[in-house]
């Protein structure tokens, strides 16, 4: 058998795995998809689970890498469009796997692997503007105030489903408020 044949066998189970993972933690919600559920979907023992994964909060961690990683490969076809189109194609990809964002939230004060998952994906989501928080003149404490004000109404978007348009608009008033004047470098009246 040649060397990296058992590798290779384990990174195609972890992949079968991640794929059945992803679609049951859709259909049916994280925390009523039993390991069972997930080992006889993939064909293989529950215990046989614990090779690839230390747990359950892990093989959601490879669910959620892997969906990123497919839409910030997608990413690239909207990268130079202005930031509301930006803010609202990322919306529109997070709100597809809308369960999980509400399962990461009520796991991350649970489990370590999900708090340090969910804590990475906030600076990546962070990073897709910063550059535009900074081309608005705004730096420092101003400037890490608005990111998080980003961060903070793309997961209210996705975590209240607003009624269709509602999204856009308030999409649009968070890349207005972005471009007006420093919120405490300006002037005051």
């Amino acid at each position: 058998m040649p060397r990296n044949r058992g590798l290779h066998d384990r990174e195609a189970k972890r992949a079968d795995i991640v794929g059945a993972a992803r679609e049951l933690f859709l259909s049916d919600g994280f925390e009523r998809t039993s390991l069972s559920r997930l080992a006889k979907a993939v064909g293989i023992t529950p215990n046989t689970l614990y090779w690839y994964f230390e747990d359950k909060d892990d093989i959601l961690v490879a669910v959620l890498t892997a969906i990123v990683t497919e839409d910030a490969a997608h990413y690239a076809s909207v990268a130079d469009r202005p930031l509301t189109d930006r803010l609202e194609w990322l919306v529109d990809r997070l709100q597809r796997v809308g369960p999980l964002v509400s399962t990461v939230h009520e796991r991350a004060a649970k489990s370590e692997t999900i708090n340090d998952w969910h804590n990475g994906f906030h600076a990546y989501a962070e990073s897709l503007f910063a550059a535009d928080i900074a081309a608005a003149g705004l730096s420092g404490p101003d400037a890490d105030a608005m990111i998080r004000i980003g961060t903070f109404v793309v997961e209210g978007l996705l975590t209240h489903a607003p009624p269709p348009g509602a999204s856009r608009a308030v999409i649009d008033q968070l890349v207005n408020a972005i471009s007006r004047q420093p919120l405490s470098g300006g002037a005051h009246s």
